[in-house]
């Protein structure tokens, strides 16, 4: 299947009325919106409009409440625990960053491990927000079983990405990758094009390498076995245990200090249960936080500027190629699979809106229009 592009202002639109149509409040709406349309600008398609689907059959299963309210149930001045009442994952990640973001600005370092939450979009938008804000960003999430333990042949871990963002010039640093070789979301993308998975992703039910998508898909859906491997592969040889480590600890700053369901539980039934884990840091309990933030954009420079391997044009530094495919996407439009805008014309189904007032000529039913059409 091709791609057809759009407008980022036309996809905005969309996403903030079928998420009012939904019961969403208009700074709820806006707050969605932006962590998913972030995604599709840094050129992360697995977790943009690829997601409305997943939204879509959310909150038709009741596994997302769009009247619910993240609440504190613990707390002390550096930390605390948010109970996300089966909500919106982008809300309760907002209010619980916004909170981390509040202690640390008060007494330098803020920490907040949510519960009861859904899938948040990227871990990255999180840590950016406290970057935005002047501090240290850190935010990390669980999500349903999809790894598989170095040795194992079941899914125990999430694919539990962690993100971490910090001040710099002329763009701030921002690391955002999950603890598994790919995320769910990559197979989904292969698994619409109709595509064999590459080498060194994913293991079948008895624990083997595996490039059939749809076949890995559902074992991990009915809870057969197999799976996406940890980075570093299967085995130890090229680190296999320490990509799986990485998502440990990714589970202990989400589920584990949260009292929270772990990956292997969460997920089940009409429940989601999804954790997740937060901190802001003050580089200003360190010292002067503009001389911190001048040490660090040089060093990143000398980074990008050293020696490159032959052939290579140019290293980037984390958050550099996000950049630069934001500017791009602004453009010239964001690329959305045509089997995507099936699941986008579905959700606008059941929102009871009409996607003929955003994309016009491209209803359902049509292929091949592309960026330049009538909207």
């Amino acid at each position: 299947m091709g791609y057809v592009y759009w407008p980022y202002e036309t996809l905005k639109r969309l996403c903030r009325d079928v998420f009012a149509a939904l019961g969403f409040t208009p700074d709820e709406c806006g707050i969605i919106t932006d962590v998913l349309l972030t995604s599709d600008l840094y050129g992360i398609e697995s977790h943009g409009m690829q997601r409305m689907v997943r939204y879509h059959k959310g909150i038709e299963k009741g596994m997302i409440h769009p009247k619910a309210k993240p609440a504190v149930v613990h707390e002390t001045p550096v930390s605390a625990v948010v109970d996300g009442n089966d909500g919106m994952g982008q809300l309760i990640g907002h209010f619980s960053m916004e909170l981390a973001i509040k202690k640390a600005k008060e007494s330098g370092v803020g920490i907040v491990s949510a519960r009861n939450s859904n899938h948040y979009g990227i871990a990255g938008y999180y840590a950016k927000m406290a970057c935005d804000a002047g501090l240290i960003g850190f935010s990390c999430t669980n999500s349903e079983a999809i790894m598989v333990p170095t040795f194992g042949r079941l899914a125990m871990l999430g694919s539990n990405p962690i993100a971490v963002a910090m001040p710099a010039d002329p763009y701030p640093f921002l690391y955002d990758a999950s603890t598994t070789v790919v995320t769910r979301g990559k197979l989904e993308m292969y698994n619409k094009m109709e595509k064999p998975l590459p080498e060194g992703w994913a293991l079948d039910k008895n624990g083997h390498p595996s490039t059939d998508a749809p076949d890995v898909l559902a074992n991990i859906v009915a809870k057969n076995g197999g799976g996406i491997m940890p980075l570093g592969g299967s085995g130890e040889v090229l680190g296999s245990h320490k990509g799986y480590g990485f998502g440990m600890l990714c589970e202990i700053f989400s589920s584990i200090l949260s009292l929270g369901m772990t990956s292997n539980k969460a997920m089940q039934g009409s429940k989601g249960g999804i954790c997740h884990g937060f901190a802001a840091i003050d580089p200003a309990i360190f010292g002067d936080a503009d001389a911190i933030r001048t040490h660090f954009s040089t060093f990143l420079a000398e980074v990008r500027e050293s020696p490159k391997a032959e052939g290579a044009a140019q290293i980037y530094t984390h958050g550099e190629k996000e950049v630069f495919a934001m500017e791009q996407r602004l453009k010239e439009g964001i690329p959305v699979n045509e089997n995507t805008m099936v699941e986008v014309f579905d959700f606008c189904a059941f929102a009871h809106i009409d996607p003929a007032a955003y994309f016009g000529d491209y209803a359902p039913g049509e292929k091949g229009k592309v960026f330049g059409g009538n909207y």
